[in-house]
C-alpha cells in the first residue's frame, strides 16, 4: 500500500466489511475482460455471501474464474477545500464458490437480518418462494486490507 499512513489493521478492515451496505465485486470473464458490479452482501464466519439470478455475466465469470476482489467504502465525505475525501475502505481478495442447502439458506437469512430485520417473517416467505431461482456464492477471504482518511 502506497499510503501506509492511511493503512488500518485487519480487524478494522473486517469491521468496515461488516458495516458496509454494499460493495463492488470485481470478476474476470473467460476472455480476460474485467467486470465490476455493485451489490449488496452479508457476512458471517469471516466470509462474504452474495446472491444473484441463475444466469448472467456475473455468474458466468464466477463459474469460469472464481478469483475475485471485493471493495467496500463507508463514511465518505468530500472535502472540497482540501481536494480530497474522508473515507474508510477495505479490499479483499478470495475465491467465490456456489453454495447450496443449509449454507445457502443461512446466507439468505443473513440478508434478511442485515437489510430487512423488521420484515423477517415476510422475508422468510419471500426466500421460500424464490430460493430455487436464486444462486448464492460464498467468497472465502484469502486476504483483506483496509485504508482510511478520517
Amino acid at each position: 500500500m502506497r499510503r501506509t499512513d492511511r493503512e488500518i489493521g485487519e480487524s478494522e478492515a473486517f469491521s468496515i466489511l461488516e458495516k458496509g451496505e454494499y460493495g463492488t465485486l470485481s470478476t474476470v470473464s473467460k476472455e480476460g475482460e474485467p467486470y465490476g458490479v455493485p451489490l449488496n452482501y452479508c457476512t458471517f464466519d469471516q466470509k462474504v455471501y452474495i446472491h444473484c439470478a441463475r444466469e448472467g455475466e456475473k455468474v458466468d465469470n464466477l463459474l469460469n474464474h472464481p478469483g475475485v476482489s471485493f471493495c467496500v467504502v463507508i463514511n465518505t465525505e468530500v472535502l472540497p477545500d482540501q481536494f480530497g475525501s474522508k473515507y474508510e475502505s477495505c479490499i479483499l481478495r478470495g475465491d467465490a464458490e456456489e453454495v447450496t442447502g443449509e449454507e445457502k439458506q443461512s446466507a439468505l437469512e443473513g440478508f434478511l437480518t442485515k437489510y430487512s430485520m423488521d420484515f423477517f417473517a415476510e422475508g422468510m416467505q419471500y426466500i421460500e418462494k424464490l430460493k430455487d431461482v436464486t444462486k448464492v456464492f460464498r467468497i472465502s477471504i484469502a486476504s483483506i486490507t483496509g485504508k482510511a482518511r478520517r
